[in-house]
């Protein structure tokens, strides 16, 4: 059974994702999809609006066959570790025979080419990276003009032409690098992203849009009759029965009572244990958190008051979501996150994915849990997902024990 691996988030799954998954399989001649799909808590540092066992749904039932998950300590990152987390993940799996992702020029050679200069990440490269950080740019503008400036220095013209500041190609060198790294035989391939940039914000064809855009859709009031054209009939069902269960969208303001508590009861000393907070971040949020006008503006207020071209939103909140969730730093250093994952979670399965898992639980590297009850206090990186669901569910007004520590108490979802 050829098997094709694909890293998601499904935030929510729409047709742009279901173009993907269907030129996945054809591209790559795949019998069967893996999808590693990110938690509760997403790449960007922010919630995910529908739970993991929504989304897993909606993944299975357009048309992934197991869907696994990547722990928080790295679904939560920068594209470095993101990505090294995701495909160590496939790798692990020892049933995975193809990498398909989606990229905003389609090309991989020009991306392998790069993969290939900076897999053993030369010094000189990394002296041009520490140069653009010293100006004050922000470490993915810094990386994109890094690499830009050391392929042009070795003669690769043709590869330092591609864009590394589009977010897709920047995830696609990541994902070649960890592979790369871990001397997989994995085969990539990709696939262009088409009619919706990564952060559009606007719905501008009839049936392709952003998650951005189709979020913006759903939070508040939402929008069933424009949202309806641009996900499949499965997502929009499954959408509905949150909404009908009290388990509306969540976002960041969700969080807001939790983490100004958090910040308000801890010294600047103690802010700067957390996980990404340096450079004195800590500081500027406490600066920005007084500034605020009259009461407490909300989350988004706080980022408008934080923000600069260093501390970038998405650098905000990454560094916001380690106080939310406890996240130290000695817990998610460098040398602790290139020792990989010791375990693979399983979220959900149709029937031809059941028989992808028994293979999977021969084939592995590492243990294939089902149950994270009966592995509680054996992976360290385990217990931070169990601890981020529990974060999660409780900003729902009706989660009781059962919704909080559903980690140990629901299957994995079948169909």
């Amino acid at each position: 059974m050829r098997t094709v691996g694909i890293i998601v988030e499904y935030n929510p799954f729409h047709n742009g994702h279901l173009h993907h998954l269907q030129q996945s399989r054809a591209v790559t001649g795949a019998d069967a999809v893996v999808a590693v799909m990110s938690g509760c808590f997403l790449q960007r540092g922010e919630p995910a609006m529908f739970g993991k066992r929504t989304r897993t749904e909606m993944a299975l039932r357009g048309g992934c066959d197991l869907v696994i998950e990547l722990p928080v300590a790295y679904a939560t990152q920068a594209a470095e570790w993101f990505a090294y987390g995701a495909v160590s993940l496939l790798e692990a799996s020892g049933v995975v025979d193809a990498l398909c992702f989606g990229s905003e020029e389609g090309e991989l050679s020009a991306l392998r080419a790069i993969a290939a200069c900076l897999s053993s990440e030369p010094e000189p490269f990394k002296l041009l990276l520490r140069e653009e950080l010293a100006q004050g740019s922000s470490y993915p503008s810094a990386y994109s003009a890094a690499v830009k400036r050391h392929l042009i220095a070795i003669g690769e013209l043709q590869a330092a032409r591609l864009p590394l500041d589009r977010p897709n190609n920047t995830l696609g060198l990541h994902y070649l690098l960890a592979l790369e790294r871990l001397s997989s035989s994995i085969e990539p391939f990709t696939i262009i992203r088409e009619k919706a940039d990564y952060n559009q914000k606007s719905v501008t064809d009839q049936r392709i849009a952003s998650a951005t855009a189709i979020r913006a859709l759903i939070t508040g009031e939402a929008d069933m009759e424009r949202i309806a054209p641009l996900v499949p009939g499965s997502t929009l069902q499954l959408i509905r029965r949150d909404l009908e269960a009290g388990r509306p969208p969540l976002t960041w303001e969700s969080f807001y009572p939790q983490l100004l508590h958090l910040l308000l009861s801890r010294s600047a000393e103690e802010l700067g244990d957390y996980y990404e907070m340096n450079e004195g971040l800590e500081h500027r949020l406490l600066q920005a958190l007084s500034s605020l006008p009259g009461p407490p503006r909300g989350f988004e207020g706080l980022l408008a008051a934080a923000k600069t071209r260093r501390y970038t939103r998405t650098k905000l909140q990454r560094a916001l979501l380690a106080v939310l969730l406890g996240h130290r730093k000695p817990l998610l250093a460098r040398e602790q996150l290139a020792g990989g994952i010791d375990y693979i979670r399983v979220l959900g399965f149709t029937d031809k994915g059941r028989e992808l898992l028994r293979r999977m639980k021969r084939a592995a590297r590492v243990p294939v849990l089902q149950s994270a009850a009966r592995s509680q206090g054996q992976h360290r990186y385990l217990e931070l997902d169990v601890r981020a669901a529990a974060v999660y569910e409780a900003a729902f007004a009706s989660s009781g024990p059962r919704q909080l520590y559903s980690d140990y108490y629901e299957p994995p979802v079948m169909l």
